[in-house]
């Protein structure tokens, strides 16, 4: 419109088209990020050395700030590999009813108050779907997979009196946690049978 003789304004132009003039004057002052190349080397050789080694690691040995380290990791691609996660099956949302006892039972791990000296507590629950009775229990402070093979063999020596192979048909049904995924549970829970 310059060009035909109707001088227009900025922000008459900006008016018209609906938007802000600090759009219209807005230039990025993204920088590239600024790396520490010495730095740089010196992290890639402690991750050569020790490859298992964690940013934290990293920057425990080095002296250095862990986030400045992390940053240097994400922005360089040296971030550390993730252990694989195994295959975790989904559990259709039904009701947990069994037709007969030692056809299904059910897993979990809740946390309790146990006062004021003890604080919190994780109690892991083995219960036979069927008869609703609690087979096998345990009480930890920390709800780790030890906790949980604890309570699965109490519930195995309950009914079974025995810690060896279990009758056939037996499922054992959880909310697929860390804890009820863990290599250590899994591995009791496939040796049972």
């Amino acid at each position: 419109m310059a060009k035909e003789g109707h001088p227009i304004t900025i922000s008459q132009a900006c008016r018209w088209s609906g938007l802000p003039r600090r759009s219209f004057y807005y230039r990025s002052r993204r920088q590239p990020p600024k790396l520490n190349e010495v730095l740089a080397q010196r992290v890639k050789r402690v991750i050569d050395a020790l490859p298992y080694a964690v940013y934290r690691t990293v920057a425990y040995l080095l002296g250095e700030n862990k986030n400045t380290i992390q940053r240097l990791m994400k922005l360089k691609g040296w971030q550390c590999r993730k252990r694989a996660i195994g295959f975790r099956p989904r559990v259709e949302a039904k009701r947990s009813v069994a037709d007969a006892p030692n056809k299904r039972w059910s897993t979990d791990i809740a946390r309790v108050w146990c006062g004021e000296q003890d604080r919190w507590a994780a109690l892991t629950l083995v219960m036979d779907c069927h008869t609703r009775e609690v087979l096998g229990w345990s009480l930890s402070k920390r709800g780790n997979a030890k906790s949980a093979v604890a309570a699965l063999e109490d519930a195995l020596l309950t009914r079974y009196g025995t810690i060896g192979k279990v009758t056939a048909g037996l499922q054992l049904r959880s909310d697929n946690g860390l804890v009820f995924t863990s290599k250590l549970y899994t591995g009791r829970h496939t040796n049972m049978g």
